[in-house]
C-alpha cells in the first residue's frame, strides 16, 4: 500500500552535527547517502513531500540533485540559500560554535538573543544541540555548505512543484530574489508578519495542515498564512 512520506531534512541534517552525541559529520554527500540507505531499508521508492528548513535546505537540495528517488513536492521554509565564500565560512566557525554552545552553557537563556523566541517547548532541543555540538563537526559542515557556487539546477517540472517560502520579517528574506531569478517556474509564498521558522514552531498543526494541502491538491491555501 502506498504511503505518504514527509521527510524533514533539517532534522536529518542536524542529527549528525548537533543533536546526537558521538556522531560525525563528514560531508553532504555522506549525509545524502545515509538518507538514501535509510529510505531503501524502509522500502520507500517515492516521496510525496520533502520539507526542509533553514540550513537543512542545503542538504535537501543536494539530495534532490543527487538521488534518483522521485519526489512529487518540495517545501523550503526559510531556506538559507546563501552563497558565501570559503574564507568567510572559516571565520564563521568559531563564532557559530560559541553561539550554539552558549545555549547549553546558559541552559537556553541565550536563545532569544540568537533567534526570535525562547519558547519553552523547543528550548530543550536547542540545549541538546549546544551540548552535543563538536567544533570538528561544525567546521566540516560549513566547509561544504552555503557554497559560493551557482544554485543547483532543477528541472522545470520540479520547480513548478517546489515552494520556496520565507517569513516577511526574517533575515533570510534577502535570499528570495536570487532564488526567484534562478528558479523562474517555482512558487514563492511569504508568511506575512512572521520571522524565521516562526509559523512552523508556534503553529505546528497549522503548518502540517498546509503541507497536507500541498500533497492533496498541489497548491497552497490562499492566503497561505498571515500573522494576526
Amino acid at each position: 500500500m502506498q504511503r505518504k512520506w514527509q521527510m524533514n531534512f533539517i532534522a536529518l541534517c542536524r542529527r549528525q552535527q548537533c543533536i546526537c552525541s558521538g556522531q560525525k559529520y563528514r560531508s553532504k554527500k555522506d549525509e545524502v547517502q545515509q538518507i538514501i540507505r535509510f529510505l531503501g531499508k524502509q522500502g520507500i521508492k517515492e516521496i510525496e513531500l520533502v520539507v526542509a528548513s533553514s540550513i537543512g535546505a542545503d542538504l535537501a537540495m543536494a539530495f534532490l540533485t543527487d538521488a534518483k528517488i522521485p519526489v512529487k513536492y518540495i517545501f523550503f521554509d526559510g531556506g538559507q540559500f546563501a552563497q558565501i565564500g570559503k574564507g568567510t565560512r572559516r571565520i564563521m566557525v568559531p563564532f557559530l560554535y560559541l553561539v550554539i554552545k552558549s545555549l547549553y552553557w546558559s541552559k537556553g537563556k541565550t536563545l532569544k538573543k540568537i533567534m526570535w523566541c525562547d519558547d519553552e517547548k523547543i528550548k530543550p532541543y536547542f540545549i541538546a544541540a549546544g551540548k552535543n555540538l563538536t567544533y570538528g563537526n561544525l567546521r566540516r559542515q560549513l566547509t561544504d555548505s552555503l557554497e559560493d557556487k551557482p544554485l543547483p539546477k532543477l528541472s522545470e517540472e520540479l520547480q513548478k512543484h517546489t515552494f520556496w517560502e520565507f517569513g516577511s520579517k526574517e533575515e533570510h528574506f534577502k535570499y528570495r530574489n536570487a532564488v526567484m531569478q534562478t528558479y523562474i517556474y517555482g512558487n514563492f509564498p511569504v508568511f506575512e508578519g512572521f520571522n524565521h521558522m516562526q509559523y512552523q514552531i508556534w503553529e505546528p498543526e497549522g503548518f502540517a495542515r498546509m503541507l497536507e494541502t500541498i500533497i492533496e491538491t498541489g497548491r497552497l491555501p490562499n492566503p497561505v498564512v498571515k500573522k494576526a
